[in-house]
């Protein structure tokens, strides 16, 4: 019944080529062998996904399997794993009848054992670091034999499919994943379609086929090297150089433009653009005694020039976010524009003024200097530029590795940090819930009972996910009075191949993480 409902959002993640050289090719033209090596910025922050609410997930999509999953093109989720339905008008029972004949690649049996196993320990672990959140509407896993598990729901949750669809519940072997305790001996088990041969931290991660995976993916190659850089122009020279076939997440701006302008170090090679949900964002510490002032939070939405951020930094690959529900997505507003409109100067003085707040108020921003693309220290040079030159604001800008900042922001050590997101899955569901209640996905609590105990449970029984736009627009009114969050603006997803390699155009899932099965070296020209 659910899987026969559509979303509106399904036209934002289409995928568009923008040629550099060379022809798309066909399906017809892979020869299924040889090795892909793919370059991106984003390594995993850890090999357990227990542990895990961020871009590792795009390593786990690969090398482990979920009950459900998106398979390209889809925006539902369908059967990998298993084969699940709601079995109660309610919404609050779903059960899952698991494939026959499921192993591990260490050979263990992947049974309902093993999906319980997965889904108690995410929740015994409560990693602060970790997806518990997204199993906020989880009461119980109860199994009967070895390949029925049934979940039962607090509440009815129509968007609990979509969960069991992401990364987040990968599946582990219980033999080698402790029930209470993260595992620490540096390697990964799953029964995905490939198996991590290797992994060298801050280098790479070798992947070679799973000879016992059973499921959806259609594997194009027979083997997939993932190279991490620091930054994005190493990265480009690597592509430029041959030594990696693919750049995956982290082109910056001026990389874009210089592949769209042709350069003649750039014959052969092709930009792929996918127009994607994913939003950057300022996170206000409310515990902080600067930003957890409501009339210094105003100020500042009231001051920011996204136009120009985008603008200046971007150069046409993002566009001005004014919702944190994106554009293309059932339920997307521009309420921070309809409460603050064009940036003001004067109104923002006015905001700290009537608090009583002299200016100017310092106030320190942090942000990851190696998780989301070069282009981030400059966009909050532009944004410290643009708070300076109020005169309202004395800024400083601090940035620290990635798993440093995590490790910062969730202590609670930050007062205004930036932070990226992309979809778990596309609905307004999760660009909303992540973000709020007591633990959320940013480790700083935002405490609004009406947000979490009215709107989102209402919209939760609701399985037309097209039918819910009247609960998040109202969190969203909510959202731009707080200012806890703020969003700064929507980005396209690019991806550059050398002319040899195919399957980029169908290689990004709904969620934009890399499916690299769907990468193939050509068999001839």
């Amino acid at each position: 019944m659910f899987y026969r409902n559509s979303l509106r959002g399904a036209g934002a993640l289409a995928s568009i080529s923008l040629l550099a050289g060379c022809g798309v090719f066909t399906d017809a033209e892979a020869d299924g062998k040889g090795n892909v090596t793919v370059g991106t910025v984003s390594e995993p922050s850890t090999l357990d996904p227990a542990a895990a609410y961020d871009g590792s997930w795009e390593l786990y999509r690969n090398v482990f399997q979920t009950l459900l999953s998106f398979p390209t093109g889809s925006t539902t989720p369908q059967p990998d794993a298993a084969e699940c339905k709601f079995s109660d008008a309610a919404n609050r029972t779903y059960t899952c009848e698991l494939r026959k004949d499921l192993t591990f690649s260490n050979g263990e049996k992947l049974d309902a054992r093993a999906v319980k196993h997965t889904v108690d320990r995410i929740r015994t672990i409560n990693s602060k670091q970790g997806p518990q959140a997204l199993l906020g509407s989880l009461a119980s896993v109860e199994t009967s034999g070895s390949r029925s598990v049934t979940f039962r729901l607090k509440v009815p949750d129509a968007t609990f499919p979509f969960i069991l669809a992401t990364p987040a519940l990968s599946l582990v072997p219980p033999g080698e994943y402790p029930a209470d305790e993260l595992r620490t001996d540096g390697k990964l088990t799953g029964s995905g379609p490939y198996v991590l041969k290797k992994y060298a931290k801050g280098d790479r991660a070798e992947l070679d086929r799973n000879g016992s995976y059973k499921g959806f993916a259609q594997r194009r190659n027979d083997s997939v090297t993932i190279r991490y850089f620091k930054d994005s122009a190493t990265m480009v020279k690597a592509l430029e150089d041959r030594k990696i076939d693919v750049t995956y997440r982290g082109l910056s701006a001026p990389e874009v433009g210089k592949f769209q302008d042709g350069l003649p170090q750039h014959k052969n090679l092709r930009l792929v653009e996918s127009v994607g949900a994913d939003i950057r964002y300022l996170v206000f510490n409310a515990a902080d005694p600067v930003a957890g002032k409501l009339a210094v939070r105003r100020a500042i939405a009231q001051l920011i020039d996204r136009g120009k951020l985008v603008r200046t930094v971007y150069r046409g690959t993002a566009e001005p976010l004014y919702s944190m529900v994106p554009k293309g997505i059932a339920g997307h507003t521009g309420q921070f524009f309809d409460v603050y409109g064009e940036p003001d100067r004067d109104k923002a003085r006015k905001i700290l003024e009537d608090a009583g707040i002299d200016e100017p108020v310092p106030l320190e921003l942090w942000y990851a200097t190696d998780r989301y693309g070069s282009s981030t220290e400059a966009e909050f040079a532009e944004i410290k530029k643009q708070l300076d030159t109020s005169g309202l604001f004395r800024v400083t800008v601090r940035g620290k590795p990635w798993a440093e900042f995590q490790k910062g922001y969730s202590a609670g050590q930050y007062p205004v940090f930036g932070r990226g997101w992309f979809p778990d899955f596309p609905d307004p569901d999760n660009f909303i819930a992540p973000f709020v209640g007591e633990r959320n996905a940013l480790n700083t609590p935002y405490r609004n009972a009406e947000i979490t105990e009215k709107l989102l449970p209402q919209s939760r029984q609701e399985v037309d996910r097209g039918a819910v736009a009247r609960q998040f627009h109202r969190a969203q009114q909510i959202m731009a009075a707080d200012v806890r969050l703020l969003p700064l603006w929507q980005g396209k997803l690019y991806l550059a191949t050398t002319a040899e390699i195919g399957g980029a155009e169908r290689a990004l899932d709904p969620q934009t993480v890399m499916q690299v099965w769907e990468l193939f070296r050509k068999g001839k020209w």
